[in-house]
């Protein structure tokens, strides 16, 4: 018994020992003085937060003799010009660019550097420059103008360089208490604003080849076509895979570059119908992006669904993962509304900040204002991400759901092979698939003539013939 005790003194003094050597590795190597801040106020997250939207000022033009009479019926008396000293000038050809005011109302505002002030309204100018800009950016904490600082291929960066701002002192005191002050340039301490040059409100979504409403079959015919659909598209064969079962199963002689052809074709037909289908949404929306391969490089697929009906309502196949591919799928989405839900629309995404910028997108351009929900992580740490969980899980699930049928072509071989792949799937998945929603016997969204089709090959078919016809009325009354 004394033996055994003896031993498990032993073992504890063991333990005891490499507690302490392991507790001196982490003091020495292990970055202790991060763990007094919360992951949300860290200062190395603060890079991955997107500001709040700045205070918008748009530029009106306006009328000096408008102004002068203005003041002369306010005040009683007439604004005068201005009184040159010590022999100064303003050149003829100097007016006040808000307001058209001409030289004799211009002060020299810095002693013949090139800035000018208009007496009438205020407005400072310096030569050469355009200050009637249709904008002006104010920081919504201290209320000075931001500053262009970085001009990117798609945005411009504007920054508030005022060190009184508040955003900034209190970023500051978040910093760690011994970091170097020659370092504090590693850290988004200031207010930044992205203003986004490339108007991705315009874009038309629904753009189409002018061959878009009728092809020809030179040697096969529209069953074949449907049959080359239903191998590659319902049951996920490569396009060689196709064109083997087509000639082993039903003795027919076609190319893989044949079914490439077959489905480039009924993608351009079909997406159409599923972009303009009326599918009632709901106010709860998930979004997520995933990877996959274009020609060996990283591509990505962006898809926004209704969790309640389990629809894809959005999709887009980007190379990039940025903030614009993000604000397409998001309009592809929202032009399912009849009318827009506003605040009472719940979007669900993971904690990427395209989501909450393109939010701030629409929020400047269409007014709607709308609350992004993001769930981050794989735990529910939060009442927030427990609650909405559920909404990210169906989305991920979407994801898996797309990789099973994606996975079999090892990556796309070009971009118009990814681009008419996710389109064809995305019809397969809307309006072709059985759904465990309900109990594998239809798919989400049923339609009237498709229910009448005896086979998958005739399903395709009809797919094709309505996409025809939502072309024809689209190239009818392009207004609507």
């Amino acid at each position: 018994m004394s033996q055994i005790i003896t031993y498990l003194l032993l073992y504890n003094q063991y333990l005891l020992n490499r507690i302490y050597e392991l507790t001196l590795f982490i003091a020495k190597y292990i970055p202790l003085k991060q763990w007094a801040f919360d992951d949300s106020k860290s200062p190395y997250y603060q890079k991955f937060k997107i500001d709040k939207l700045p205070i918008i000022k748009k530029f009106f033009k306006q009328d000096y003799s408008f102004l002068l009479e203005y003041y002369l019926w306010k005040y009683g008396k007439p604004v005068k010009p201005v009184q040159r000293r010590n022999g100064k000038s303003i050149p003829e050809d100097i007016f006040c660019p808000l307001c058209g005011a001409p030289h004799q109302y211009i002060y020299d505002n810095n002693g013949g550097k090139g800035q000018y002030q208009c007496k009438v309204c205020g407005q400072t100018f310096i030569t050469g420059k355009q200050a009637a800009s249709p904008l002006v950016l104010i920081c919504p904490y201290c209320g000075h103008a931001l500053a262009a600082k970085k001009d990117r291929k798609h945005f411009i960066v504007h920054k508030c360089v005022n060190k009184n701002c508040s955003y900034y002192k209190n970023n500051l005191k978040l910093l760690p208490k011994d970091s170097d002050p020659s370092e504090k340039y590693k850290y988004k301490l200031h207010y930044i604003y992205r203003e986004f040059t490339l108007d991705f409100f315009s874009m038309d979504l629904h753009q189409l080849p002018s061959w878009a409403t009728s092809f020809k079959f030179r040697k096969n015919n529209a069953h074949i076509m449907g049959l080359c659909l239903t191998y590659h598209v319902n049951l996920g064969l490569s396009l060689r895979k196709t064109a083997e079962a087509m000639r082993e199963i039903h003795n027919i002689n076609i190319s893989h570059t044949m079914v490439a052809s077959y489905a480039r074709t009924a993608a351009v037909l079909i997406k159409p119908f599923v972009d303009t289908f009326d599918y009632s949404p709901s106010n709860n929306l998930a979004a997520d992006e995933t990877y996959i391969k274009i020609k060996g490089l990283k591509g990505y697929v962006w898809l926004i669904m209704d969790t309640v009906s389990r629809s894809i309502l959005g999709y887009q196949v980007s190379k990039s993962r940025d903030v614009g591919p993000c604000i397409l799928t998001m309009r592809m989405a929202f032009d399912k509304f009849r009318k827009f839900p506003g605040k009472a629309l719940k979007f669900i995404s993971d904690g990427y900040s395209a989501y909450p910028l393109a939010t701030q997108q629409f929020k400047i351009e269409k007014d709607w204002d709308f609350n992004v929900t993001q769930v981050i992580g794989l735990t529910n740490d939060d009442a927030v991400t427990k609650e909405y969980r559920p909404f990210k899980q169906k989305i991920e699930r979407l994801n898996r759901t797309l990789k099973a049928s994606y996975r079999v072509t090892c990556g796309y071989g070009t971009d118009d092979g990814a681009y008419y792949g996710v389109n064809l799937w995305v019809a397969y998945y809307n309006f072709l698939r059985p759904h465990e929603l309900y109990s594998w016997k239809r798919p989400l969204n049923e339609v009237d003539m498709l229910k009448n089709a005896g086979n998958m090959p005739g399903k395709w078919q009809l797919l094709i013939f309505l996409g025809q016809q939502v072309i024809l009325n689209m190239q009818e009354n392009p207004a609507s």
